[in-house]
């Protein structure tokens, strides 16, 4: 299969049509993540279908002190990725292709659910993701946008968004992919050394144990969980917890203890240098009886 590369917006819509058009949105550096979401994207399609993945760093989700230098640019290896899995397009525009101009002056604002979490510790992250999330949706014209469930809170907020603005697309979540460790697959695990891993485990270890708690209710969750982590920030490197949360999956705002039904555990932490986030979905409460891990 060939896998073209597209530069602008405009070669996108001059090309013939092709049925249903699946675009997934990326920043590159892509992994087997990535080529999940590919492949779920080329079912979504169907095989008169079409694909295609976006590839863009977009400066307006990096936030003063974070790694928009460093961030890999890795389109060579990207693009081999993308094939594999089953892309048949790949848009990776300029700066100046996406923000004609400059730095957009009119943003999509993500409101109070863009404020707690994530977006209370990387303060205008979640406008910047929205803002490109929705100029890429104006640029590909998709039928669906496939994205990852590991950014759980962004996917929340890409569902507000369409569902708020009236954006005539299907969001499809993809479930989160793990290493054989269970590290969650992060561009961001490159960072890692030998002994960061090992701390950086304690955030699936948190949510696998809360996880197993979970049909006894909120309370044992968060204990749970809390234990794990407790236990991470004395190990060496230690893990530097940034929060860890129970929050209901439409508007991330944390459950009582006696809430039951639907939820989302999630966490974020440093290790080292490096920034990690993790989450699971739960069911709590006597519903989730009888469940496996």
């Amino acid at each position: 299969m060939t896998t073209r590369l597209i530069r602008t917006a405009e070669e996108l819509q001059a090309l013939p049509g092709r049925g249903r058009r699946a675009v997934v949105m990326t920043m590159g550096a892509l992994h087997e993540g990535h080529a999940t979401l590919i492949r779920t994207a080329r079912e979504a399609a169907g095989p008169e279908g079409q694909v295609v993945v976006t590839v863009f760093v977009n400066p307006l989700q990096f936030g003063a002190g974070e790694d928009l230098d460093r961030y890999p640019r890795t389109l060579d290896a990207d693009m081999v990725v993308a094939r594999e899995a089953g892309a048949d397009l790949v848009l990776a525009p300029a700066v100046d292709e996406v923000y004609p101009g400059g730095e957009p002056q009119v943003r999509v604002t993500a409101g109070p659910m863009g404020e707690r979490l994530e977006g209370a510790s990387r303060p205008g992250h979640f406008d910047g993701m929205l803002t490109v999330v929705a100029k890429l949706l104006h640029l590909t014209r998709p039928d669906v946008a496939l994205f990852g469930q590991k950014d759980a809170q962004q996917l929340a907020l890409i569902r507000r968004m369409v569902r708020d603005l009236n954006f005539p697309v299907e969001i499809l979540g993809v479930p989160t992919v793990r290493e054989r460790d269970n590290l969650a697959l992060s561009s961001r695990n490159r960072y890692l050394s030998e002994a960061d891993r090992a701390t950086a485990l304690a955030l699936s270890r948190a949510l696998f144990a809360a996880q197993a708690e979970a049909p006894r209710g909120a309370s044992a969750v968060r204990q749970a969980a809390q234990g794990v982590l407790k236990e991470a920030a004395g190990l060496q490197p230690p893990l530097q917890l940034d929060y860890v949360a129970l929050v209901d999956p439409a508007d991330f705002i944390e459950v009582p203890d006696d809430h039951t039904g639907e939820a989302v555990l999630a966490v974020a932490a440093k290790v080292g240098t490096t920034r990690l986030i993790d989450n699971l979905p739960l069911t709590l409460g006597a519903t989730t009886l009888g469940a496996t891990r």
